[in-house]
């Protein structure tokens, strides 16, 4: 799933390449992708691109007073096209989900692609990004939260490191892959209850975050939107290597399997040397 460097970069992507050009068409291939119907589609044709924001995972195009909202979800990506068929796309052929032509019909502009069954990237056409339901919930941006405030938000809670800090509603921009590499950076257990962190872990959990961020932000800036996958893979240094050595200490890799999902993290580097259980409940095995 894209995340907060990815959108970031694609949003810059778009600032560079799509900036002061207009909406010739736009090309709807599935029906399920528009979650909005009021402004209609129609309403952006002729619209000049006046900039390119991220909101959290959320990636906002603007179009002279609408937003074009779109939420990539876990296969979903934009890829950008200088030519594209002028002929319009076949509903449920292939990955295209949504195209957009700018300046003319089969000239520049961007196509929304989704792999897989299981469709979940979400579209929407709105006058104000906050009324994007997943939008208005959005927690503070992980990049937004100085050291104080960041220690605010863990007081008290309940919830275990992993799940607190890829929750969109407690804080905005962080999946599961860079929730693994925050994690393994500040050298702490996923299962760690976020509101029992003492001062130590919290600075380091802090400096890992803007750290992990900032790094993978700088990296895919600038990169070529089809490369921005790779990019992410390459800086990985825990998560989807498991049975790999941990680049700090050498140890094995290991994985946490549930429901959908996996994560990675190193036993030396953060659990004291000691295996996670393998299933949803997971303990720390004994």
């Amino acid at each position: 799933m894209p995340e907060l460097p990815e959108v970031e970069a694609l949003a810059e992507h778009l600032r560079t390449h799509a900036l002061a050009r207009p909406v010739a068409r736009t090309d709807l291939a599935s029906m399920t992708v528009l979650k909005t119907f009021d402004p209609p589609l129609s309403a952006l044709t002729g619209r000049l691109v006046t900039g390119a924001a991220r909101h959290g995972k959320f990636l906002d195009l603007e179009l002279d007073g609408l937003h074009l909202v779109v939420h990539l979800s876990r296969a979903g990506w934009l890829r950008w096209h200088d030519q594209a068929s002028a002929t319009p796309p076949k509903p449920g052929k292939g990955p295209l989900e949504f195209r957009v032509h700018l300046e003319k019909v089969g000239g520049p502009g961007f196509d929304l692609t989704e792999a897989g069954t299981q469709k979940r990237l979400a579209v929407y056409l709105v006058e104000d990004p906050s009324q994007v339901p997943g939008v208005a919930k959005l927690g503070p941006d992980a990049l937004s939260l100085d050291r104080a405030s960041f220690g605010e938000l863990l007081a008290g809670r309940s919830e275990r490191l992993k799940t607190l800090i890829v929750d969109q509603q407690v804080l905005a921009g962080i999946g599961n892959a860079y929730s693994d590499e925050i994690l393994h950076v500040a050298k702490l257990s996923p299962f760690a209850s976020a509101g029992k962190l003492d001062a130590d872990a919290v600075d380091r959990l802090h400096a890992a975050m803007v750290g992990v961020l900032s790094e993978a932000v700088e990296r895919a800036v600038g990169q070529d939107a089809a490369r921005l996958k790779g990019e992410k893979r390459s800086g990985m240094r825990v998560h989807a290597r498991t049975g790999l050595p941990c680049p700090v200490c050498g140890d094995t890799v290991r994985e946490v399997s549930y429901a959908e999902r996996s994560f990675q993290y190193c036993p030396t580097c953060q659990t004291q040397g000691r295996a996670l259980a393998d299933r949803r409940l997971s303990r720390l095995v004994k």
